[in-house]
C-alpha cells in the first residue's frame, strides 16, 4: 500500500474533533481527510471522499457509532473503525468486532495513546501476502492488541510502558536508556528496566553502541513488523 492511511474523525463535540484531527496530523503515515459530527455527515462525506480508517465516537447526536457502522456495511463502505467512548459495557465491544471496530480507546485519552493505536492499526494493515503459518497469522493479529498489564513484571506500570513504548518506536535508529529516559521524563535505571521488558517480549532488540571512549552503551530499537 502506499500513501497516508486516510482518516475521517466522527466526533459531536466541536473541541474534541479538532484534538482529535491534530492527534492524528501527528503520527506519520496518517492523514485526517475530514471530521463530520453526525451520522448523517459522515455517511456524506463517506460517499465523496476515500476513507481507510474512521475514528468514530459513538455517542453521537442523530445515531449509535455502531448502528452507523452497520448501515456503513451495508451500503459497502469498508473502512475500519476505531471506536472512540466513555462506555465501557464489553457487550458492545463485541457487537463493535463483527462491524469493522478494531480498537478501542476510551474516554478521556492522550495523545500517546492514540498514537499507540494508530501504529498498531498500521502495523497491522501492514501485513499482506500469504502467511505461511499459524505463527505468522498471530503475530498479524497481535499488533493490534495493547500490553496487557497484568503481564508485567513487579514495580513496571503500563502508562509508563505505553510512554517507552511509544518514545523507542518514534526513534527508528533506536535510544540507549539515557536517552529515553530523557525523553520520557524517568531515571535511566527505570528506563532500562522498561526497555529490557520489550527485549525480553520480543517488541525490541538491543545491540552495544560503540563511541570514541570508554565502555559501549546499549543501544535498543523496536522490532518493526
Amino acid at each position: 500500500m502506499t500513501g497516508p492511511i486516510r482518516v475521517l474523525v466522527v466526533e459531536d463535540d466541536p473541541v474534541a474533533a479538532d484534538a482529535h484531527v491534530m492527534y492524528v496530523g501527528r503520527v506519520p503515515g496518517f492523514t485526517a481527510v475530514g471530521k463530520v459530527h453526525t451520522g448523517a455527515q459522515a455517511r456524506r462525506a463517506l460517499d465523496r471522499t476515500p476513507v481507510d480508517l474512521l475514528l468514530l465516537d459513538l455517542h453521537l447526536p442523530d445515531t449509535h457509532g455502531l448502528q452507523l457502522a452497520r448501515s456503513l456495511r451495508a451500503a459497502g463502505h469498508r473502512a475500519d473503525v476505531i471506536a472512540v467512548t466513555s462506555a465501557r459495557d464489553l457487550a458492545v465491544v463485541r457487537e463493535g468486532v463483527s462491524l469493522g471496530v478494531v480498537q478501542y480507546v476510551l474516554k478521556p485519552f492522550t495523545f500517546a495513546t492514540l498514537r499507540d493505536r494508530l501504529i498498531r492499526y498500521a502495523e497491522f494493515r501492514a501485513a499482506a501476502g500469504e502467511a505461511s503459518g499459524q505463527d505468522e497469522v498471530d503475530r498479524a493479529l497481535a499488533a493490534l492488541r495493547a500490553p496487557g498489564p497484568a503481564a508485567l513484571p513487579k514495580g513496571l506500570s503500563a502508562p509508563t510502558l505505553e510512554r517507552v513504548t511509544v518514545t523507542l518506536r518514534d526513534h527508528a535508529d533506536g535510544l540507549t536508556a539515557a536517552g529515553a529516559a530523557e525523553a520520557v521524563g524517568i531515571s535511566r535505571i527505570t528506563a532500562r528496566r522498561y526497555l529490557e521488558h520489550l527485549v525480553e517480549t520480543g517488541r525490541a532488540v538491543r545491540a552495544p553502541q560503540y563511541g570514541t571512549v570508554g565502555r559501549p552503551e546499549l543501544q535498543y530499537r523496536w522490532v518493526r513488523s
